[in-house]
């Protein structure tokens, strides 16, 4: 167990960079419950993203606003949350009210290789087709921790600890 203060960890990133896996793992390393955010998206969203149609703003609102609610509910104890969060302001509806704000985890990397992992993967609903869209919207964050996806994913975890504010 790593000693670390209770906090908020959002891992971000376009579908297929590892967020699940890596949210999962950083939870187990800092001793934290795991909140994978695609199972709080409301069956319309799965339903229109299952069809190869990208959401919109207006699709994710609810969404947002159910983590960020998750995450309020968790500040005291602290929490991993897997989550897109590809615009400035999703991460601003994500960290509203939130104190102190979430710690992000930027999972980086290139639209090819992030394509070749989707291709391989049959367990989602998000098909490798939208992820054009969700590079199109994505606004890298400013402040957050980054790390590149082309790490194995222990060299990934070492990496967000070193780089985690004490």
């Amino acid at each position: 167990m790593i000693s670390l203060p209770k906090n908020i960890y959002v891992i971000m990133g376009v579908s297929g960079c590892g967020k699940s896996t890596i949210g999962r793992m950083l939870a187990d390393t800092l001793c934290l419950p795991f909140f994978d955010g695609d199972d709080y998206h409301p069956e319309k969203n799965i339903q229109k993203m299952s069809k190869g149609e990208p959401l919109n703003d207006e699709d994710r609102y609810s969404w947002l606003q159910a983590l960020n609610t998750l995450a309020i509910a968790h500040r005291n104890e602290g929490g991993v949350i897997a989550c897109s969060a590809l615009k400035e302001s999703y991460r601003n509806i994500l960290e509203r009210g939130l104190a102190p704000t979430p710690v992000w985890v930027y999972l980086e990397g290139s639209y090819e290789s992030i394509l070749r992992r989707l291709t391989q993967r049959s367990d989602h609903f998000m098909p490798s087709g939208l992820l054009r869209s969700q590079f199109d919207i994505l606004e890298p964050p400013k402040n957050a921790i980054r790390v590149s996806i082309e790490l194995e994913p222990s060299q990934i975890i070492k990496e967000i600890l070193k780089k985690i504010p004490k």
